[in-house]
């Protein structure tokens, strides 16, 4: 694990002195042996010896940072390279990755994360409302605004595009945020209040570039990226081109998480991302519709606010994002599990499938963290106020 990954590969060969092992070799700091198991995680893995089961373990591993220099692309091939296509690995799994000052003196890390998220949308003492534009794709620019302006005039904080719609030929980019971004105007001229929409700019890093100054130059205050499509280095070239807020959205997580004896813990994934540039992280939400467990959705938002560098001001803390069937329901035990209001709580079924309609959703979800919040129990909040009543009996089936 350690020689592959830095100085060596599956013999020894000339040139590969002692002195160079010295100082380039990877270390391996310690072996901490697990149960043994019976089947291999990995498929094509060398088989154990006769009579033997699969031996498992938890190794740390450190690096000179001469081998790849403060670089996040020669950072990953490093951690999460060929070891993963290696018979000799049953299975292979990053669990966590700590970083020197040197990688903060090359990337800058996110501009605005919690604090800045939060001036830039005027919400502060609970979490930023939102909701993401369903149908995903399908809609007009003209019907995409429409819907908007009814999640802005219910008092919505954020808005957030479907990672399936960025400049598809039905709904291009450019139209889309032109007639959202009308709408929006027009609320703010009326309210003062200026909801934050996360338009999707995912695609090429040029076409990235311009859609990012588009938006700032028409007074938008966030972009949305699918981090998984356009890569670290698209995003570490995008970032100090940005002036707004980057939402990043993880979709396709799950090819790297989802299998417990291979690929890589978001504790570590979360890292590369918040030292790339991203402002905001999904981090999945409690009772989701997909296959992640409460105890690691915490976990990872928990790692979004924790800091990754002792220097002051340059921990990278980011906003985690809440979402997949999130609804009124999940608020309370979502804000006794985490203990804190900063993060973003999106809901789309759970705010646009209100028996009562849009308003009535957003309504819902407010009244959850008001009640959350102060301590009171969710179903006697819910005696005095309708939506949140309403919510509780569609979304607890």
């Amino acid at each position: 694990m350690a020689g592959e990954q830095s100085t060596g590969t599956f013999t020894r060969v000339p040139g590969e002195t002692d002195e160079l092992r010295e100082r380039y070799g990877a270390r391996v700091e310690s072996i901490e042996e697990r149960e043994p198991c019976d089947a291999p995680a990995l498929p094509g893995a060398a088989a154990p010896s006769p009579g033997t089961r699969y031996r498992t373990a938890e190794v740390a591993l450190s690096w000179p940072i001469e081998n790849m220099g403060p670089s996040l692309p020669n950072l990953v091939a490093t951690i999460a390279g060929n070891l993963f296509e290696l018979r000799a690995f049953s299975g292979l799994r990053l669990l966590d990755l700590a970083l020197p000052d040197a990688f903060t003196h090359r990337y800058p890390g996110p501009r605005f994360g919690v604090a800045g998220t939060r001036k830039l949308s005027g919400v502060s003492g609970r979490p930023l409302i939102g909701t993401i534009i369903k149908p995903s794709v399908g809609m007009t620019p003209e019907e995409t605004a429409a819907l908007v302006a009814k999640a802005a005039a219910a008092g919505i904080d954020f808005v957030k595009d479907d990672e399936l719609q960025a400049d598809g030929p039905h709904c291009p980019f450019a139209q889309r945020f032109k007639a959202v971004s009308t709408v929006l105007d027009a609320h703010a001229q009326a309210t003062g209040r200026r909801v934050m929409y996360a338009v999707n700019i995912t695609g090429e890093i040029d076409d990235m570039l311009h859609r990012c100054e588009q938006v700032s130059s028409a007074g938008g205050t966030c972009v949305m990226v699918s981090l998984n499509s356009i890569g670290l280095p698209a995003l570490t070239a995008l970032r100090p081109r940005c002036d707004v807020a980057i939402h990043g959205h993880r979709n396709g997580w799950g090819l790297f998480s989802r299998s417990p004896g291979v690929g890589m813990s978001y504790i570590a994934y979360q890292k590369l991302w918040r030292l790339a540039g991203a402002d905001h992280l999904h981090v999945n939400g409690l009772g989701n519709k997909f296959w992640e467990s409460d105890q690691s959705v915490i976990a990872s938002a928990r790692a979004c606010l924790s800091p990754m560098f002792s220097l002051p001001g340059r921990g990278c803390e980011v906003m985690p994002v809440f979402s997949s069937g999130q609804s009124a329901k999940q608020a309370a035990t979502t804000f006794a599990a985490l203990g804190t209001t900063d993060l973003i709580y999106a809901c789309g079924g759970g705010i646009m499938a209100h028996p009562g309609g849009i308003a009535a959703g957003v309504a819902s979800v407010r009244q959850a963290w008001e009640a959350a919040v102060t301590g009171i129990d969710l179903d006697e909040y819910a005696r005095g106020h309708a939506e949140l009543r309403e919510a509780l009996a569609r979304f607890r089936r």
